[in-house]
């Protein structure tokens, strides 16, 4: 019995990793996680405050 040869799996066309638009997007998510992690914190301890 024969073995297939594998077939070679397809690569997207995405930019390369040091691409200014990349460091951007990263950035933007970095910076938007770190704002709603902030805001979270910030309500939780109002909300201890308020209701403790």
């Amino acid at each position: 019995m024969r073995k297939r040869k594998p077939t070679p799996r397809r690569t997207t066309s995405a930019p390369p990793d040091n691409s200014p638009r990349r460091d951007a997007a990263t950035h933007l998510l970095r910076g938007t996680c770190y704002g709603l992690g902030t805001s979270l914190a910030g309500l939780a301890a109002w909300w201890i405050q308020h209701h403790g």
